[in-house]
């Protein structure tokens, strides 16, 4: 690709959502047709993916180095069938290297782990945007600090892979207290998500900031008890953080009750300039 990638936060959904349609019915029925989208909205098939998952934590950045990463089914009390899934796309040791360089240029000491495999926060939504699992596919950490501009950063440092078409994507959910997984979430999720659609519109540097304070908005605990999935995003941003956000996936009622929401860093490639 020769143009100039946007960027993702995607709210993945839970567990294997993908494959047990038969069990959920038209839950995720939105954010798969989002999904499905993404290719479109970036002209085909991108070079390589860089996945930032909410499910994987080290102390330092740490990236999927491996040319066949495995699988981490990292979810519990699912149909059997669901702990066989297979999404066998290749990884890319070259694109692990150069993320690494990327961040140790610009003062984030890396490590690379060529035994990590594919968690569901990135092979559960990379499904259904390429089914074929014919795209090569590297993970990046959060670090374990939690630390909003610290991810602001690294994002801003993996900005040149946008140029070299990587689709870099953050993987995470914009409301994410399970054990307010429905009725007893609404109140939070939806105020939460009004704060968080109001943020994305703000000019890049007032963005930015409100994003790095994202703890004193509106429910904010209520919506994340712990950040490792609003984290994701604070990448995604960092990496096109001079451009407009838009809105690619929202739900008001999702499993029933919930406001959530993906959005995306930049153009599509049908608005980017000739």
């Amino acid at each position: 690709m020769s143009h100039r990638l946007p960027t993702y936060f995607v709210s993945h959904g839970g567990g294997p959502w993908p494959f047990m349609k038969e069990q959920y019915g038209s839950t995720y029925d939105q954010l798969e047709a989002s999904l499905v989208d993404m290719p479109r909205q970036i002209g085909g098939k991108p070079r390589a993916v860089l996945v930032v998952s909410g499910h994987w934590e080290e102390v330092r950045p740490t990236v999927s180095a491996g040319a066949h990463p495995p699988m981490i089914y990292d979810y519990g009390g699912f149909p059997a069938h669901t702990y066989q899934v297979k999404y066998p796309a290749p990884g890319d040791p070259a694109l692990a290297r150069r993320v690494a360089d990327l961040l140790g240029a610009a003062g984030h000491v890396c490590a690379l782990d060529e035994q990590r495999g594919f968690d569901h926060g990135t092979f559960s939504m990379l499904y259904p945007v390429f089914p074929d699992a014919d795209v090569p596919v590297v993970q990046l950490s959060l670090q374990q600090s939690l630390d909003p501009m610290t991810h602001i950063d690294i994002g801003r440092a993996l900005a040149p892979l946008r140029d070299e078409g990587v689709l870099i994507i953050g993987s995470g959910l914009s409301f994410h207290n399970l054990r307010q997984f429905g009725p007893g979430g609404k109140q939070a999720s939806h105020a939460f998500d009004e704060w968080l659609q109001l943020t994305m519109a703000l000019p890049p540097a007032q963005r930015s900031t409100a994003l790095r304070h994202w703890d004193e908005a509106p429910y904010a605990r209520m919506a994340h008890p712990r950040e490792e999935h609003l984290l994701p995003l604070m990448v995604a941003l960092g990496a096109a953080e001079q451009e407009p956000a838009t809105c690619v996936y929202h739900e008001d009622a999702f499993f029933g009750s919930l406001a959530v929401s993906s959005f995306r860093f930049g153009a599509a490639l049908a608005d980017a300039p000739v």
